[in-house]
């Protein structure tokens, strides 16, 4: 549940899991939060105007582009012909309501739909606006270019507009005045965009609406996909939510047209165009039979020089930045551990620095160990820097293939990039990066899950997935569904050119081999991995088949933290028990204990929750409604003395 503990923020959106809905929230709170937070995406330079000062603020702009101001008229796009399944899909989304989930396999073709939809809804309605939204900034760059290329020729240069958190102050406002005043067709985005203003909005794209980024769950608490919904309902715009590996709430709610649902499921199998060759063949290394502390496996090792030798790119996944997440002592057991936060600081090699990804506490490398003194501190794990620096080290003696034959020995070394949040933290630097990996200049990447989600490389015929067991393991009951989705979007990556004419392979170095999750992922059946996991879950009684939310509370100690849900648990017992009709409610909603957060302790805030669960989601919304006033009081009890802020 999110709720201002001061009431300085507006009314913002449980963390609510279940139906998956057209809104798994009440409509009520859905209006509230699009409401309330207009301001949240509108430009600084807008927020503290008056009602007056924006009529004149806006006046002085340009006036909005008419119908007439197009640069040509609306045409049919004729030159990428679409194939039957996009044909069937385009039908249905023009045909009928919505919403629409569109399934379709990494390369099908879903981008493409995307662009003949706005298409025909601009082509009905010259003025219309059509809104697309993306999980990650540095997927837009390369949507835009698309998007531009299609509809600049037709609606001139401020046609397409793109809005994120990355852009300048003056790049917003010009963003947002050019949707709102209408010269924009297409607006592209993260999550904020949801809150554009959009007058004339007619579609709504949720592109890959699996992405756990769509929710917002520090400062404003909201999730982008389930507003698109409301909104889409609210103003009368189709809605269309894209996936490989939809998620298990809307894979759940969906069905095909005839069998009926909240979602129409259109099916999209086939890999289209330069990507119709078959999905990548998926090999699984069992690392327990590998030389110990291999990184790399042998066979993966001679995969990776064989797609070298062909002139072609490797891709090598591993989700940590850093050179290692922890640095240790064997001889006191010291460790890396952040003194602001329940984590350890991660060792950075290239610049000797120890990082808390948390709270950004940053601190030298000591020169010996800081309880002991001892001088043999080792590292302990992986992260991006390291099997960067390990790759470079293997591929040290291969050259890149020259003009006269397959390992020409006068060709230059391998060329290895590494792709993280620290390596494109520059502005420019993504772009520059990306730019040498379409243009051949790189030979294998290596990246966390930024460069596993949504980019389009023609080279990578190799994907190498570094030991990712330990979603298998996590306290989440979500993790296995963003593993199985997430190591399908990078083998999605591979074998996107049909002209290179090899066959694509996706390596997954394990040791669990024979679980399920990768089983049905050697397959890429997403249905099945679906059915199962959804069986498991309706045996346990989670989402979708329950509606969960939970409560936060952040104080000076952790003490305090608890003692506030305990206190405000207690008091919305005893006093909606004396109210009339409440006692339904209230045995239908289930209150577990107080317990600290997974991650207990971020910049010296300790951190408790408690999670509130119902199988009736109307009980539950009823009883998170009538619960914040009774929040609000129960911090200026004395036994929540300390308390910071709730949510």
């Amino acid at each position: 549940m999110n709720a201002s503990s001061d009431n300085t923020q507006p009314r913002l959106t449980s963390l609510a899991h279940g139906g998956g809905c057209g809104c798994k929230i009440a409509p009520g709170v859905l209006r509230d939060i699009l409401s309330n937070m207009k301001g949240f995406a509108l430009p600084p330079q807008l927020r503290d105007l008056s009602a007056q000062q924006m009529a004149r603020r806006l006046g002085a702009k340009a006036k909005p582009t008419g119908a007439g101001a197009l640069a040509s008229e609306p045409q049919a796009d004729a030159r990428i012909p679409a194939t039957a399944e996009q044909s069937a899909a385009l039908a249905r989304i023009q045909s009928a309501g919505g919403p629409f989930l569109l399934f379709g396999a990494t390369g099908s073709g879903k981008t493409e739909v995307y662009l003949q939809a706005a298409m025909r809804v601009l082509a009905e309605q010259p003025d219309a606006q059509v809104l697309v939204m993306v999980p990650e900034i540095n997927l837009t760059p390369q949507l835009e270019a698309r998007f531009r290329a299609r509809f600049e020729p037709q609606y001139g240069a401020s046609s397409v507009v793109s809005m994120h958190s990355g852009m300048s102050n003056p790049q917003r406002l010009r963003s947002w005045l050019a949707a709102h005043q209408g010269p924009a067709r297409i607006v592209l985005g993260t999550r904020m965009a949801v809150f554009a203003s959009m007058p004339r909005l007619r579609l709504i794209v949720v592109d890959e609406e699996h992405d756990p980024s769509y929710k917002s769950s520090e400062g404003a608490r909201y999730s982008a996909r389930d507003l698109a919904l409301y909104r889409g309902r609210l103003e009368g715009a189709k809605v269309i939510l894209g996936s490989a590996t939809p998620s298990l709430e809307t894979w759940y709610h969906s069905r095909e047209a005839a069998q009926g649902g909240r979602y129409e499921r259109l099916l999209m199998p086939s890999r289209v165009g330069q990507c119709a060759m078959a999905l990548p063949l998926l090999r699984r290394v069992d690392m327990t039979h590998q030389p110990k502390g291999a990184v790399f496996s042998p066979p993966l090792l001679d995969a990776m020089r064989q797609t070298i030798a062909r002139g072609e790119q490797c891709l090598v996944f591993i989700n940590r930045r850093g050179y290692a997440p922890v640095l240790r002592c064997d001889a006191c057991g010291w460790k890396s551990a952040c003194s602001h936060c329940s984590a350890f600081r991660v060792f950075h090699k290239i610049d000797r620095t120890l990082r808390c990804h948390h709270c950004g506490f940053t601190d030298k490398v000591p020169k010996a160990c800081p309880e002991c003194g001892n001088l043999d501190i080792g590292t302990q794990g992986r992260g991006t820097e390291q099997v960067e620096e390990h790759i470079a080290e293997l591929l040290a003696g291969i050259r890149r293939p020259g003009s006269h034959s397959a390992q020409f020995p006068d060709g230059e070394p391998v060329r290895v990039a590494r792709i993280d949040a620290d390596s494109t933290r520059l502005k420019g630097a993504l772009q520059a990066q990306m730019a040498a990996v379409h243009g051949g200049e790189v030979d294998v990447m290596v990246g966390t899950q930024m460069i596993a989600k949504g980019h389009d490389f023609r080279r990578v015929t190799l994907v190498a997935a570094i030991n990712p067991d330990g979603a298998l393991y996590s306290v989440d009951y979500r993790a296995p569904e963003r593993l199985f989705s997430l190591l399908m979007q990078a083998a999605g990556r591979a074998g996107r050119d049909a002209s290179l004419g090899s066959h694509s392979e996706v390596w997954i170095q394990t040791h669990q081999p024979a679980h399920p999750l990768y089983a049905a992922l050697k397959q890429y059946d997403y249905p099945a991995f679906a059915e199962s996991q959804l069986r498991e879950r309706e045996q346990a009684g989670m989402p979708p088949f329950s509606f969960q939310a939970l409560v936060r509370a952040e104080a000076r100690t952790q003490e305090a933290a608890q003692a506030f849900l305990v206190a405000a648990s207690a008091a919305a017992r005893s006093e909606m028990a004396a109210w009339d009709g409440w006692s339904e409610i209230l045995q239908a909603v289930f209150l577990y204990s107080a317990v600290p957060m997974g991650m207990q302790r971020v910049a010296n805030v300790e951190r408790a929750q408690m999670l509130v669960e119902s199988s009736n989601r109307g009980a539950l919304q009823k009883f998170l409604a009538a619960w914040q006033p009774i929040l609000h009081a129960s911090r200026k009890l004395p036994e929540c003395k300390g308390l910071i802020r709730w949510a």
